[in-house]
């Protein structure tokens, strides 16, 4: 059973609904979720936000964190958490944030990625991967892979 399909059967279980917001990933974990047949019961909806402008418009990212942080870091990924939950109908969201190259700096370096995990109710929650300068594609899939593990991890 793949992780989409064990997150829509905790899902159901738990009654909880998903959205995600996503930039590095362009899509993948929302994709993921609905190639699975019946995610429409669990999944509410997913945010592309590629840009700056596009994390502030739809999330309501602070444009004084992007200045201070930058898009890869832990303060934008609760801000794209938080406002995924509060522009949504979900109860669940996590969003993923990062550099998957190729590229980077000394700084934020190519497979750095941050994620967020807001939950109604709970304290949104944080963390930053290093995934290594594994490639492009495979930055990508271990973001989406690890984003869906955290999904399954805070109903399971």
């Amino acid at each position: 059973m793949s992780l989409a399909e064990r997150l829509l059967t905790f899902s159901l279980r738990a009654k909880v609904a998903i959205a995600t917001a996503e930039s590095c990933t362009g899509g993948m974990v929302s994709a993921a979720i609905t190639d699975v047949a019946g995610s429409s019961a669990i999944f509410d909806r997913g945010f592309v936000t590629y840009t700056n402008d596009a994390k502030q418009a739809l999330l309501g990212v602070k444009g004084a964190t992007l200045d201070r942080v930058g898009a890869v870091s832990e303060e934008v990924a609760q801000e794209m958490a938080d406002g995924a939950l509060a522009n949504s109908n979900a109860t669940l969201a996590v969003s993923i944030t990062g550099i998957a190259g190729p590229g980077g700096s000394e700084h934020k370096p190519e497979g750095r990625v941050c994620f967020g995990l807001a939950q109604a109710g709970h304290p949104t929650k944080t963390e930053t991967v290093e995934f290594g300068a594994m490639g492009r594609g495979n930055v990508r899939i271990a973001a989406r892979d690890h984003a869906l593990t955290l999904l399954l991890n805070a109903i399971s």
